[in-house]
């Protein structure tokens, strides 16, 4: 009789899955609340307030991306090294991605602080000179926390490394606090407009990656970035943590410039279309925020599967995860479906603003329910196995030959207006399910190991 290998002791447990899923989706709360505070708080001051925050904080996503992106591809490295039982290495390179991130973030808050008129005026000319000026106000103050966004995004990919997002989770929910409590005071109280809701921003986002870095010090855990004195740069390391981290935050860099160039076609429709557009944003990240969280949680579930070399687990966790994200993503888009009148209320929109983004909004919680899934999160489980080259080649193509590209067919010379660009972004979304998918299923994923 043939004798069989046992299954191989799996690496997460269902308590252990949930004890890294649930504390990162309410850190993907904590941070779309940061964005929607400002809109919901800062529309107290107006339509051109609101329109100013939404057009500069497409900017200001696109270098939370590039960050996050880079933090990602630290922390699979951090998580293979951690799968091959390497705590060493696993901590130098840990060290590697701070030091390389926070690097970056100090260039670019201070190139984008510096240029900020002549960037706002290149991207969005077109737009209301009132408009204008709130934003080069709000892009000069919340340029300055980009290094401190960097550094905040390293340590929380540091401990989701480690499987512990509780403490990013506590971190965020302070900065939160601290960024609507500074809101309030500064725009109701002060009046200070987009100032108010910028400076409060500034402010969180440093008191965050503060209290990481002194986190990450703490003698319980396996990764401590601690006895700096002697820190040397590692360019081998360097080399892992990039070769990675550079390719996905190409992908979203890029995701994201596609999405400013959409940003300023929508700023020649009009304010109303500006305002309808950000709300429709906004609330449109909602219900994704779960399948977010568990998209992240694929860095270090299947990071550590990878690094271990058992490529089964890898695979029954990535589908594994997938189910779990369809589950979430369709039952809250669902919720959202129902409620979209109710939930435009707090933004106090015109009635033609709020017309336009209710016309928007359900459409897309029908269509993301199907779709969205398995165009961002699923594919995160091919990045974890060090296959980010094919997924930035994908992404890159798809976007800018049918979100951009479609975007002006429909929307400008069809005369769609800005519901063109949406229906643009939907086709994008079917592109990229089906390479994925492909990529999966052809199973050339698994020889892209990093260590």
């Amino acid at each position: 009789m043939e004798r069989t290998q046992p299954a191989a002791k799996p690496l997460f447990s269902g308590p252990a899955l949930r004890r890294l899923i649930w504390p990162l989706v309410g850190e993907q709360f904590l941070a779309v609340l940061t964005g929607m505070m400002d809109t919901v708080m800062v529309s107290n001051a107006g339509e051109t307030a609101v329109s100013a925050v939404s057009l500069v904080d497409s900017l200001n996503i696109l270098m939370i991306n590039i960050f996050a992106a880079l933090a990602a591809g630290g922390a699979i490295v951090v998580s293979q090294y951690l799968g091959m039982k390497d705590v060493k290495n696993a901590n130098r390179a840990a060290k590697q991605l701070v030091f390389i991130v926070a690097a970056l973030g100090g260039v670019l808050g201070l190139l984008c602080a510096a240029s900020r008129t002549p960037l706002l005026r290149f991207l969005f000319g077109g737009i209301d000179p009132i408009v204008m000026t709130d934003a080069q106000k709000y892009f000069f103050i919340t340029a300055l926390s980009y290094p401190f966004i960097a550094v905040y995004n390293a340590g929380a990919a540091i401990f989701r490394s480690m499987g512990n997002s509780k403490v990013s989770l506590k971190a965020s929910l302070i900065s939160n606090v601290v960024n609507i409590v500074g809101n309030a005071i500064c725009i109701f109280g002060l009046g200070w407009g987009v100032v108010g809701a910028a400076i409060p921003t500034l402010i969180s986002r440093i008191l965050g990656a503060a209290m990481l870095l002194v986190l990450l010090r703490s003698p319980m855990l396996q990764i401590r970035l601690i006895d700096w004195k002697s820190f040397r740069v590692r360019p081998d390391m360097i080399r892992r943590i990039l070769g990675i981290g550079v390719p996905n935050g190409l992908e979203n860099g890029m995701f994201q410039v596609g999405k400013i160039l959409v940003q300023s076609l929508i700023a020649t429709f009009g304010t109303v279309s500006i305002a309808a557009n950000a709300v429709s944003n906004t609330l449109c990240t909602l219900p994704q925020i779960p399948a977010q969280a568990i998209g992240l949680s694929m860095t270090t579930v299947i990071g550590q599967c990878v690094g271990a070399q058992d490529y089964e687990q890898a695979s029954s966790y990535a589908k594994k995860l997938t189910l779990l994200a369809f589950c979430c993503n369709g039952a809250l888009c669902a919720v959202f479906f129902l409620c979209a009148p109710l939930a435009i209320l707090p933004f106090g929109l015109s009635g033609e603003t709020a017309a336009l983004a209710l016309s928007i909004v359900r459409p897309y919680f029908v269509l993301a329910a199907l779709i969205w899934v398995l165009s961002f999160t699923f594919p995160n489980s091919l990045r974890a196995a060090g296959d980010v080259r094919f997924t930035m080649t994908a992404s890159l193509l798809s976007m800018w030959v049918f979100r951009i590209g479609f975007s002006y067919l429909l929307a400008q010379y069809l005369g769609m207006g800005v519901h063109g660009v949406w229906c643009a972004m939907y086709i994008d979304w079917v592109v990229r399910v089906i390479c994925f998918l492909l990529r999966y299923r052809s199973g050339r994923w698994k020889t892209k190991r990093l260590v």
